[in-house]
């Protein structure tokens, strides 16, 4: 029973390690097009500005490595999502998913 218990906590270990790493690569992906894109389209934010998009705005990115970060992005999202259906995880284990 130990052994089970150990292995969802690692399971649970990877999943928080794989959130982290999507986490950083949607901030990645947004900055290297505000740095690249929006300064080549002379857009310009003020301070308040609120910026929203969808998350496809990525792969039509003219960056390559935008690109490149999003296919990485949404693999990583269909690799959680699988361990997550494939596992008997409760609620409470899972909450900082949401």
């Amino acid at each position: 029973m130990k052994s089970k218990k150990k292995y969802k906590k690692e399971l649970l270990k990877s999943l928080k390690h794989l959130e982290a790493a999507e986490s950083a690569s949607l901030r990645v992906m947004t900055n290297l097009m505000l740095l690249k894109e929006m300064k080549d389209n002379n857009i310009k934010f003020k301070k308040g500005d609120v910026f929203s998009f969808e998350d496809d705005i990525f792969d039509y990115s003219e960056d390559k490595n935008v690109r490149i970060l999003a296919k990485l992005r949404k693999k990583t999202m269909k690799a959680m999502q699988k361990l997550v259906e494939n596992n008997s995880f409760k609620d409470k284990e899972l909450q900082f998913l949401a």
